[in-house]
């Protein structure tokens, strides 16, 4: 087993007994008789290691009496939640109240033992507090994680599509070309606009933003290009534009597609040559800017609609980057929900760990309309109301509970929930695995139809691993026959 696990009993005998005992069982035990002891083998351990290629193996539980004499075990408890946040601890007592579990519990303690302890209570507490360290080092684990490759500047997910705009944000990023991103509102195409930049060599110059559509079209002008004294009623003052402000550096320009076509001509002006004049002046000013362009609207349409003027459309769009919406990389779901949910817990200085199954199932099935920004606000609500250690279904809104029925259900078969039948006589008793079955076939042929049968993907968007969806196609009888004949 080799579980590192640490005794401090200020009485020596129970803390030798207790170490003797655990080591018998297979655990890795040593003894300490106070507070300080405990904290500087704590200290030590993090750093040794008997062997230069292994990492420190630190202690996974402490095992700490409440009452010792100088530092108590309570407030050794509240060291080793700040200062060793990855080690479970188990609070033994001689003479225990409730009020005492409740304070152990409430600083993180994992359980709380009286004396004498029964072996079978030792072990399953053993194996609790193990089982919550590991969840701790999952949650470090993804903060590591969502901080290396599946985190460009805060975007998170390892969808295939998401996959890929990776890629495309490391090879545009080093380039001064146009990109022009596309994508439902809330998909996080301001958080690639700031990846590019950040990973640009302009990254130490400014990074400037600006949502087109939040400004009245007569500002508007003024906003990007800057006005002098006087240009209008209301310009008591000269005016630095946004793309002087961004001057080498990166200028985002999000809802392009809500400038009127004049603001397009002097757009693709700037675009073409990188230069303008403030409103009211004379005097032209040349820029290095580099140019990121998004729009919620497919832009080809508003072309063919004379909407957008074209010669603008084929000077923004050098290299696109489509964002998915979130119902469609149903895979990435749990990883933004637990990172979502890690950032609010420590505004709220509290300690929770994760989601129920049924939450986390709730969350896969819906089909967020507004996106990665509406799951953050779901998840931002649930740890704000929550009186659990992790997310249960009834922490989330009644629009997610409900969205089990119309949200992926929806999304893979295009059709809506049926209407109860009025006449409870018309219902003809069937066993509810039996009556899921069809549902079931129907959800699973759309998604394997959506990726051209494409077996991983259509696991990924089903929030399954490949060889269950193997299983389920099995015993619902899709085989490659359905395949050809949807070819």
């Amino acid at each position: 087993m080799n579980t590192r696990v640490l005794i401090v009993d200020d009485d020596p005998i129970v803390a030798d007994s207790l170490r003797e005992h655990l080591s018998l069982e297979g655990y890795s035990a040593s003894s300490a008789y106070n507070a300080d002891e405990a904290l500087a083998a704590l200290e030590q351990a993090e750093r040794d290691t008997d062997d230069a290629a292994r990492p420190p193996q630190p202690y996974r539980v402490v095992i700490s009496d409440v009452s010792m004499p100088g530092t108590s075990g309570m407030d050794l408890l509240r060291e080793i939640a700040r200062r060793f946040p990855a080690t479970a601890v188990v609070m033994l007592t001689g003479y225990g109240t409730i009020e005492s579990a409740v304070e152990a519990l409430r600083l993180g303690a994992v359980d709380y033992l009286t004396k004498p302890v029964i072996d079978e209570e030792l072990r399953l507490s053993l194996e609790r507090a193990i089982r919550q360290q590991a969840l701790v080092e999952e949650n470090r684990t993804l903060k590591r994680r969502l901080d290396g490759r599946f985190s460009l500047g805060g975007i998170i997910g390892n969808d295939h599509r998401m996959q890929r705009i990776y890629e495309l944000v490391e090879a545009v990023a080093p380039s001064k070309t146009t990109v022009l991103m596309t994508g439902e509102s809330g998909t996080g195409k301001s958080l690639i606009a700031g990846a590019i930049h950040q990973q640009s060599p302009r990254r130490q110059k400014p990074f400037v933003e600006l949502s087109c559509g939040s400004i009245p079209e007569t500002l508007l002008e003024s906003e990007l290009f800057g006005h002098v004294k006087g240009a209008f009623t209301g310009a008591h003052a000269d005016k630095i534009g946004r793309f002087l402000a961004a001057d080498g550096g990166t200028i985002f320009l999000d809802e392009i597609n809500s400038a009127s076509p004049a603001m397009q001509l002097k757009l693709l002006r700037v675009l073409q040559e990188r230069r303008f004049e403030p409103v009211g002046a004379s005097k032209t000013i040349e820029v290095d800017v580099r140019v990121i362009l998004a729009s919620n609207q497919a832009l080809e349409q508003l072309v063919a609609a004379g909407q957008f003027r074209q010669d603008l459309y084929y000077r923004i769009n050098v290299v696109k980057i489509e964002l998915p919406p979130l119902r469609e990389r149903v895979s990435d779901i749990p990883i933004l929900a637990e990172h979502f949910l890690q950032v609010h817990a420590g505004q709220l200085h509290k300690t929770l760990l994760g989601f129920t199954p049924p939450a986390m199932d709730a969350l896969r099935r819906y089909s967020f309309p507004g996106n990665v920004r509406e799951l953050q606000n779901i998840v931002e609500r649930a740890a704000v109301l929550t009186h659990s250690a992790r997310i249960e279904l009834t922490d989330l809104p009644a629009n997610v509970i409900d969205g089990v029925d119309h949200g992926l259900l929806r999304a893979l078969t295009g059709r809506d929930r049926e209407p109860l039948d009025s006449d409870a006589a018309a219902w003809v008793p069937t066993p509810l695995v039996d009556a899921l079955l069809e549902p079931e076939k129907r959800i699973i042929l759309k998604a394997l139809q959506a990726n051209q049968w494409n077996r991983q993907k259509t696991a990924d968007d089903l929030a399954i691993n490949r060889t269950t969806l193997y299983k389920k196609m099995k015993q619902l009888g899709i085989d490659d026959r359905e395949e050809r004949r949807a070819g």
